[in-house]
Order: structure tokens, then sequence, then C-alpha cells
């Protein structure tokens, strides 16, 4: 089989590397497409996998740099596909519907985003795409019958106890073990689903700062540009090691989703404050089934800095954690198991799932 892998964020390499480094050890032909996003091809190069950057150049914010982004994209998979035929394309990527539409490729796309906060991106791919995959939790509006939908999460991918071992070695690296610490998370929220959205401000970080450096380390992982006086409590870090230092955190704060759901999968208490706070299917299972994040918008500061005081003074509040996280572990599926049966086995997977959903549940 050839497949290809388009992938469009650093989210999209943890999300599909286990997949195609077994593909490829199983014989199969792995070509992946990216385009230039944050650390991405940092992410690629470390972990020696090879790829063509469709926009090397990156991109500009606001509707236009997207719209022109795409039309680009779209010119070098086209090109790609017409003298490299792949069986299969996947990603989280309108360009691969689109091209896939016009070759004859069946295409396979990835989402955890409810379709009523991507409608642009939704209307954009899903009528041209052959499969959506989702977790249970998604919302997935009018092309809920062209979803095949599993129990789980996308960091479940990467972080589920069969792929991923925190090692406590690879974090005391980065941090010190001598006290408690704490990881404060800016997201860059430029991306065309952030507009209009509120995070995390540097005046609130410093109140945060001042709290918690009573208790133990502060570190901060971003990905914008810091003023000096929170400069100083960057975590410099190789950025394939990132989850062994979440997993030994005492408590991430931040205003980027996607490390608030990995700190869950870790079963490290999160705090996640943003605009999307309670509007997304996978972080409100996480938060009112399992209780492993909270979700508090960006105007409640004062109820941020008093959940953090109640963390702080919560006993056994790691153990406590582990506990939710093993409950949620028990109720979800091994995903990169199941994506590596779905693809090996495509289209018939599909078919196999529409009929009995509960198949997945081989994937333990």
């Amino acid at each position: 089989m050839k497949y290809l892998f388009f992938l469009g964020h650093p989210a999209h390499f943890h999300l599909f590397k286990n997949t195609i480094q077994h593909l490829k050890d199983n014989g199969s032909e792995v070509t992946i497409l990216i385009k230039k996003k944050d650390i991405l091809e940092e992410l690629l190069e470390k972990a020696g996998l090879q790829y063509i950057n469709t926009l090397p150049d990156g991109r500009k914010d606001g509707m236009i740099g997207i719209i022109k982004g795409v039309i680009r994209k779209e010119k070098e998979l086209y090109r790609y596909c017409k003298h490299n035929r792949p069986d299969l394309m996947a990603g989280t990527s309108a360009e691969i519907s689109h091209v896939g539409k016009l070759f004859g490729i069946p295409s396979i796309n990835f989402s955890e985003d409810d379709y009523p906060l991507i409608r642009s991106f939704g209307l954009a791919t899903y009528p041209f795409t052959d499969t959506i995959m989702s977790p249970v939790t998604c919302d997935n509006g009018r092309w809920k019958n062209k979803t095949v939908f599993y129990h789980g999460f996308h960091k479940l991918a990467y972080l589920h106890p069969l792929r991923f071992k925190p090692d406590n070695e690879i974090a005391r690296r980065y941090v010190s073990n001598e006290k408690p610490y704490y990881l404060i998370r800016f997201a860059k929220l430029s991306a065309y689903h952030d507009s209009g959205i509120r995070g995390i401000s540097d005046r609130l970080a410093s109140e945060l700062i001042n709290k918690l450096k009573k208790y133990g380390n502060v570190y901060i992982t971003s990905e914008r540009d810091l003023p000096d006086e929170l400069e100083e409590y960057r975590l410099k870090i190789n950025v394939l090691d990132i989850h062994h230092v979440l997993a030994y955190a005492d408590l991430l704060i931040g205003d980027s989703q996607s490390m608030s759901v990995e700190a869950a999968m870790l079963g490290t208490p999160a705090i996640g404050f943003s605009d999307f706070s309670g509007k997304i299917g996978v972080l409100k299972e996480l938060e009112k089934k399992y209780g492993l994040v909270f979700g508090i918008r960006p105007d409640q500061p004062e109820q941020l800095l008093s959940k953090v005081d109640d963390l702080l003074a919560t006993n056994d509040l790691r153990k406590i954690f582990a506990g939710r996280r093993d409950a949620m572990l028990g109720d979800k599926i091994d995903v990169t198991g199941f994506f590596i049966w779905f693809f090996e086995n495509y289209p018939e997977s599909r078919d196999i799932m529409k009929r009995d959903s509960d198949y997945q549940f081989r994937f333990k």
C-alpha cells in the first residue's frame, strides 16, 4: 500500500507518528506532505522522518492568507498525486479531500473539533472527503453519517499507556526535582478558528507565577513572544520531550486546549482558560464525566485564581487524578491500534464499523 499523510500542525505529527512508523515497518510506502507550522518541521526532523513541504514560506494570517495558502498547497498536492498515486490519503486537510476527489483517491479526514466551531473548514472539506474520523464526543452535525466515531481522543494515539511511558530521568533534564513544579502554557491563537478567542494575558500570567512560586517552580511553554519578565520562566526543551515533563507536573494552566487534553491523558491536573471553555465536546467530556480538566472563561480571572488555590490545597491531588485517568482509560480504546487496523483494511474497515461500532473495543 502507498499512503500519503498531510500534516498541517505539530499536533498532527503526534497524532499519526506511531501509525506511520508501524506502516513503514510493515513494508508500506508512506509519504508525508506538510505545510510550515510552528515546530512541525523540527518534530519531523528530530524523529528522522522525511517530508515534503508544500508551503515552505508559511502563510499570512487572515482569511485571504488562508485562501492563498490552500490554493498553493492544493497545487503541490495535485502535482505529487499526478505522478505518485497513493492508495489512501489521510490528515486534517481540505486539500486531500479536493485532490482525492479529482483523482479518485480515498481520503480520510480526522477531526476532534465540533462542526459548529469549524464550520468554514467543514463546508470546504467534508462534502469531498470519503470518511471523517472523530471521537464519539464530537458534534459533526449534518456530516455524522459520513463519520466513523471512536471511543478515544486524538491525544490517546500517542499518550495511551501502550504508546507512551513517562520517563522521570528525561523530565529531570529540564526541571528541578527538589520542589513541585507547575506549567503555564500559552497558545499562539492565530488559527482561523481562533479568531476572537482570548486566553491568558501577560498580567494574569504574572499573578499566577507569584501565587505558584510560593509552592514550587514555575515554567512557561509558549508559542508566542513573551515580555522580559515572563521570558525568564520559559522552558527550554527538546520538543520531543515535552510530554515527559508534562507527565510529572503538579498542575498545568493554559489557553491551549490541546495541551489541556494531553495533561488529562497523563493524569496531570489541568485548567484551561480561554473562550473555548465549555464549547468543545472533547473537553466537556473530560471535565464533566471524568473531572480531569477544568474550563474557565477569560472574563472570570478571579475564578481561575480561586481554582488554583483549591487545587494547591488538595491533599494527594496527583493520586486523585491518577484514579480519574484510570477510569477514563477503562472506557477508551488503544487509538493507534485502531487506526492501524482501519488503514490496513480500508475500506472494509469503514464498512465493519458502520455495521458494528463495538468492533473497535477489540483494540484495548
